[in-house]
């Protein structure tokens, strides 16, 4: 044994070390817990070190007490060395371990192991040679721990090598260190039995782990950049999820408005078959506003969601909703007030989208629930010219059925559908509202409600939005109609690999007297626009072999100066200003929406 002034040092190192690691918080991990175990198996065996040279001194050698005090220190030995090749068994097969060590036959098993081996240790006879306040021990139990120990070893720089890749190089190599370090000692331990050196060694080993792999700072740190990778990930992956959902279920969609939208306008239908025609227009338009809600729900809890700010005319943004609300009344004995305070500034700067589907829903949820009465739209202001801010305060009122006391804390909740016995005959999801909030949250504005049960709502949002200009310079224009125009001698390239969204886009083009021309893929693009001339061309984006980003690369590299219009079923929240980024000169998603589709062909093909 080692001389007791180095292991009473030694002692009170390793005890303050164990204090200070103990007291710091750290990770729950496998590995952690095995430190641990090594950590206080290192102190234990310097207590029985000191313990001994005492022992020794009273008792000699020859000793009951002596000999054990010996068997226990061989004891030490083997669990220490134990203990330390469960924790490279955990760092080397992670998955693994995490799964087998926390079963409880696997516990078992390692604990009635290691029982036993300490049992034929205490067991077996020790001869104790004791000289110049030196004592070290040899014979058959002896042999077996330095066995056990030789071993352990080999297992050990198995478990390593087998796993190198997977283990990092600051994790492998100080433990490939700290085993020929203890292997070199076990063997000059072997070799001159007089000279103690396993316990000092063990004892730098433990301290340098701490220092080089198991410091909890150090860890705590590696593993939040772990879980930040993990969650960066997991939202990319989200975020190609809702991409491509979006398409999936939009090209279908697409096929479904559109050519029910035509059948509907179609001359010489029958009142019946216009009924239907209209009833499946309705339909579609639910459809496409209940796949909107999902993916708007999904984008807002992934965190993607974002503003895009920027300036707009507002008196044309708040009258254009009520054009957009009045036909929804339908048959409805409602009548709809609409109220816009003069002195909002004409000019300002703001999320127009979010703003708009703000008050959108909140004007056809007020539709929704109203069947008689009014409904009055309120738009007021508080302006604050010295920090060129304006409070806009829009109201909702309507005469509707109002909602419970007790049930308006649900009301923003996702998929809440209050009273669905009494309001059967309403369709709807439920996520209407909730996406409402969230989105004026997003705004920094707030959404509240007052409701008379049986008489009426009044719903009010508040938002400050950004004073571009306080006199107005812009023109009102007025709410687009649907009345086709005509494109003569304008011939248009679409490109789609869906021979369905083709013939949607070919009939749609077809009412504003345009030649249309269709291809499937980029490469059959590449080639039509080289032989022949367009004045505009629509591409699909997410196309097999060559993308459509892809396609406007290789046209822009070729000097084709042809207008090209993102056409796609991609419509999350900030792809249109992602591919105008690209390099698109327009923006259109799946289901056409017609009006929008007449403003493009207005600005490039007539320049307006």
């Amino acid at each position: 044994m080692s001389i007791v002034s180095f292991s009473i040092c030694s002692f009170i190192f390793v005890l303050m070390f164990i204090i200070f690691y103990f007291s710091k918080e750290r990770l729950n991990t496998l590995d952690t817990k095995m430190y641990s175990y090594i950590l206080v198996t290192n102190i234990i065996g310097i207590m029985i070190d000191v313990f001994g040279y005492f022992i020794f001194k009273i008792y000699g050698s020859e000793s009951f007490i002596s000999i054990m005090v010996s068997k226990f220190y061989l004891v030490y030995y083997f669990l220490w060395a134990y203990f330390f090749l469960l924790y490279i068994f955990v760092i080397s097969f992670r998955e693994k371990s995490e799964y087998l060590l926390q079963k409880k036959f696997t516990k078992t098993i390692i604990i009635l192991t290691s029982l036993f081996i300490c049992l034929i240790i205490l067991i077996m006879p020790i001869q104790i040679t004791y000289e110049d306040n030196v004592a070290y021990s040899s014979g058959l139990s002896v042999n077996m721990v330095y066995g056990l120990c030789f071993i352990m070893v080999g297992i050990m720089l198995y478990c390593l090598l087998r796993n190198l890749k997977k283990i990092s190089t600051k994790e492998y190599i100080p433990l490939l260190t700290f085993m020929v370090l203890s292997t070199f000692c076990m063997i000059i331990q072997k070799t001159y039995p007089e000279i103690t050196l396993m316990l000092m060694c063990h004892s730098i080993v433990t301290s340098l782990m701490y220092f080089t792999i198991e410091n909890p700072d150090v860890k705590m740190v590696k593993e939040l950049e772990v879980a930040k990778n993990e969650a960066e990930k997991a939202n990319h992956a989200k975020s190609e999820f809702l991409s491509s959902m979006s398409h999936e279920l939009r090209t279908p969609l697409n096929a479904i408005v559109c050519f029910s939208e035509l059948l509907e306008s179609k001359e010489g239908l029958d009142s019946e078959s216009k009924d239907f025609a209209k009833d499946i227009v309705s339909a579609s338009h639910n459809l496409l506003d209940l796949v909107n809600g999902v993916l708007d729900i999904s984008k807002i809890e992934a965190g993607k969601m974002e503003l895009i700010n920027k300036e707009y005319n507002s008196f044309e943004l708040f009258n254009s909703l009520s054009t957009m609300v009045i036909p929804r009344i339908g048959d409805k004995p409602i009548d709809f007030k609409t109220v816009i305070a003069s002195d909002i500034p004409p000019v300002l700067k703001g999320d127009t989208g979010k703003l708009k589907q703000i008050i959108l829903n909140l004007l056809t949820n007020a539709v929704k629930y109203t069947d008689k009465g009014f409904i009055k739209y309120r738009v007021e202001c508080i302006n604050d010219y010295k920090n060129n801010q304006t409070k806009l305060i829009i109201t909702v009122t309507d005469t509707g059925r109002g909602i419970k006391k007790e049930d308006i804390d649900r009301l923003f909740k996702k998929f809440e559908r209050l009273e669905e016995d009494r309001n059967t005959s309403i369709e709807g999801t439920g996520l209407g509202l909730a996406i409402t909030e969230s989105l004026a949250e997003l705004m920094g504005g707030k959404i509240t409600v007052i409701s008379d049960y049986g008489k009426g709502s009044t719903f009010k949002f508040v938002v400050v939005e950004e004073i571009v200009n306080k006199e107005s310079n812009l023109v009102v224009n007025e709410q687009t109609t649907l009345n086709y125009e005509t494109f003569e001698g304008k011939k248009v390239l679409v490109v789609d690999d869906s021979k369905l969204n083709l013939k949607v886009a070919e009939n749609v083009l077809k009412n504003f007297k345009i030649s249309t021309e269709t291809v499937t893929s980029g490469l059959e693009c590449l080639s039509c626009v080289k032989s022949k001339k367009y004045d505009i061309i629509f591409m699909d984006i997410m196309m097999p072999n060559m993308s459509g980003v892809e396609v406007l690369k290789k046209l822009r590299e070729e000097k084709v100066n042809i207008p090209v219009i993102a056409l796609t079923a991609d419509a999350i929240e900030g792809q249109e200003e992602k591919y105008i980024s690209e390099g698109f000169d327009g923006y259109l998603s799946k289901p056409i929406d017609k009006t929008k589709l007449k403003v493009i062909l207005n600005k490039y093909l007539k320049g307006e």
